[in-house]
């Protein structure tokens, strides 16, 4: 039985490393995936969309609670220091045509009352806690477009890494060629059969392709960071990828997605702005419902004490119960402008949903064809650098026999450098328009 419980405990923490990702003293190792997961968990604009929907669902209980009964209490405790002195008339006291001064009240007062109170019926209320109903609604919707637009960048720095990762290793490999033409290009120079110029060609090519070199590694450190910022970790963490550029390629089945259809309501944009204009409906409902009067039931109970020692008091009790009712009559043009006014903030809201319906659409046409292109240039792209690569070969055996320039060759290698270039940037642009085509039909 040990056994078992200390192997399913085992089960549980492999599983939550494959889905948060392996962290260690030596800092984070993430495929794609773990990586959007880690991000979704400590990015910090996803933390705080988190304490918007916190936020959204504690208004909406504040909005409730008006509707609900309230209890309050309140006590008093007074000391007449000098009390109140007023003239009757002497009729009263056998002396006409005098006035008497009396002094009225006791030393001390204490009262103590208990009120209840309870909305009976507040149109506007009502509708107010279904506009914070779906206020909060909106902002766990908002939620959901944070993350996937979380996802979506980490996505892209994901890629944007491993494809400067492999321009390095490729400069590398050409920069390593080169150091062997050049030794070659001034062997044969110290025995007459190149020109210094050959050598010179030579030199500033290895030259400028190694400052290149430098300004990728700079490119890659910017690279890193702004992964580190997506993931929400410190600047210093130490990250290494470990998914390839060949396996995330291998993972991209176009007919797949092109098959897919796209269902406009379920987009998180398109659900949004259907939210807003459910809000503009119920503040045009508020506006009119503005008009109803609100009634208002209402319990009262107190006890009065009044006496000339703080500890020998008289106490009298009493109660009421009632209602009130407030009608609105007139508001001078006011409330018809405020009627008005939110009827054309609806009007507004329904022409904007109908501007993102017909963008969307329009976007899921253009990111389809543009994945289809993508996916035609990549292939081209692939084919042309093996094409590149054979012809740079056979420019080197040319040179080292004498039957090439160096110009010549350092054109060649231009070329085949140019390929492997347009190579790495048809697969990053077939990686993006595939992620895009992703986030638009709820794939991320």
């Amino acid at each position: 039985m040990k056994e078992k419980i200390i192997l399913t405990l085992l089960i549980s923490l492999f599983v939550s490393c494959m889905a948060k990702g392996q962290e260690s003293s030596d800092g984070l190792y993430l495929t794609l995936g773990q990586a959007q997961d880690y991000a979704i968990s400590n990015n910090k604009t996803v933390l705080s969309a988190r304490l918007d929907v916190e936020a959204s669902r504690a208004a909406l209980w504040e909005t409730i609670s008006n509707a609900l009964p309230s209890i309050e209490g309140s006590g008093t405790f007074n000391d007449n220091l000098k009390m109140m002195t007023t003239l009757l008339p002497g009729e009263f006291f056998g002396q006409p045509g005098e006035k008497i001064p009396v002094t009225f009240g006791t030393k001390f007062n204490t009262g103590l009352t208990v009120q209840a109170s309870m909305l009976l019926f507040n149109a506007p209320l009502y509708i107010g806690i279904e506009t914070t109903k779906l206020a909060s609604k909106l902002s766990e919707q908002n939620l959901v477009k944070t993350e996937l637009d979380i996802k979506e960048s980490v996505s892209a720095a994901y890629f944007l890494i491993l494809v400067s990762e492999e321009s390095l290793r490729i400069l590398d490999e050409n920069l390593a060629g080169l150091n062997e033409i050049l030794k070659s290009t001034r062997a044969m120079y110290e025995v007459g059969m190149a020109e210094s110029t050959d050598v010179d060609q030579m030199a500033s090519n290895l030259t400028m392709m190694e400052n290149s070199r430098s300004s990728l590694l700079r490119n890659i450190e910017l690279d890193y960071n702004l992964l580190r910022f997506q993931l929400g970790v410190p600047s210093d963490t130490e990250i290494t990828l470990t998914e390839t550029l060949e396996s995330l390629i291998e993972e991209i089945n176009i007919e797949s997605v092109l098959s897919q259809d796209f269902d406009l309501h379920a987009h998180v944009d398109y659900q949004l702005i259907e939210g807003q204009e459910q809000v503009s409906e119920l503040a045009l409902k508020s506006q009119k419902a503005s008009a109803l009067p609100t009634l208002a039931g209402f319990y009262n109970y107190g006890t009065n004490g009044m006496g000339d020692k703080v500890g020998d008091q008289r106490w009298f009790q009493n109660s009421m119960v009632g209602v009130q009712l407030s009608i609105p009559v007139f508001a001078s043009g006011q409330r018809y402008a405020k009627i008005k006014k939110a009827r054309i903030e609806l009007e507004k809201a329904r022409t904007t949903k109908e501007l993102v319906s017909d963008q969307l659409l329009m976007q899921e046409k253009q990111l389809r064809f543009d994945l289809v292109n993508a996916n035609l240039q990549f292939i081209n792209q692939r084919e042309n650098i093996e094409v590149s690569k054979r012809v740079y070969e056979s420019m080197e055996n040319k040179y080292k026999q004498g039957m090439a320039s160096s110009l010549e060759l350092t054109q060649s290698n231009n070329q085949y450098l140019q390929a492997e270039n347009n190579y790495i940037s048809s697969l990053m642009s077939l990686l993006q328009t595939k992620v895009a085509l992703d986030k638009l039909l709820n794939n991320l």
